[in-house]
C-alpha cells in the first residue's frame, strides 16, 4: 500500500545575505522506510529565498496530487506567511511591496495540489532532520560553479534603478 502522507523537512542557507546560498530537503513517506534527500545552490541569493525555495521544491517533488503533507521548517518567514494567512492578502494585492514574488507565485501553484500543514521547528536545536537539511544547505552554498538565481538578480537590478 502506498503512503498518502509525506513529511518534508527543509532548510535554507546564505553565506552572506545576499551571498552564495543553498537549500536542503528531506522527504519521508509516512509509514514507510522511503526517504529521499535533495539539495542545490546559487551563486548569489538570500537566506529567505533559499528557505522558501526548499519548501517549493519539496512540494514539487511529490508527484501524486492530494497528498497529506507536513512541512517542517525553521523559517518564521515561510511558516508565518502561510499559517497566519498573510500570503493570501499579499496575493490579493498582487504582492505589491513584497520580496520574492516569483517564488511566492510558484509556491501558491504547487501548494494547491496538496493538503499542506506547516510546523515551525527551532533551528540549530538538535532536531536530526533539520540539522541534516542545514548541513546540506550550507554544503550546497559552498559548491563550485553555482548557477545564478536569475530572478533574484533581476529584482536586485530593478530595485537598484529606483
Amino acid at each position: 500500500m502506498k503512503s498518502k502522507a509525506v513529511n518534508i523537512y527543509t532548510d535554507g542557507s546564505s553565506l552572506g545575505n545576499p551571498g552564495p546560498g543553498g537549500y536542503g530537503i528531506i522527504l519521508e513517506w509516512v509509514g514507510m522506510s522511503h526517504v529521499k534527500e535533495f539539495s542545490g545552490g546559487f551563486a548569489r541569493t538570500t537566506n529567505n529565498r533559499m528557505e522558501l525555495l526548499a519548501v517549493i521544491i519539496g512540494l514539487e517533488l511529490i508527484k501524486k496530487s492530494g497528498m497529506e503533507v507536513v512541512v517542517y521548517s525553521d523559517s518564521k518567514y515561510v511558516v508565518d506567511a502561510i499559517e497566519k494567512n498573510w500570503i493570501y492578502n499579499w496575493e490579493q494585492k498582487n504582492f505589491q511591496g513584497k520580496k520574492n514574488v516569483d517564488l511566492w507565485k510558484r509556491f501558491i501553484k504547487i501548494y494547491k495540489n496538496h493538503r499542506v500543514h506547516f510546523e515551525w521547528i527551532k533551528g540549530h536545536n538538535k532536531h536530526p532532520q533539520n540539522e541534516r537539511c542545514d548541513r546540506m544547505a550550507v554544503n550546497a552554498a559552498k559548491g563550485k560553479n553555482l548557477p545564478l538565481d536569475v530572478n533574484f538578480e533581476k529584482t536586485e537590478n530593478d530595485s537598484s534603478k529606483v
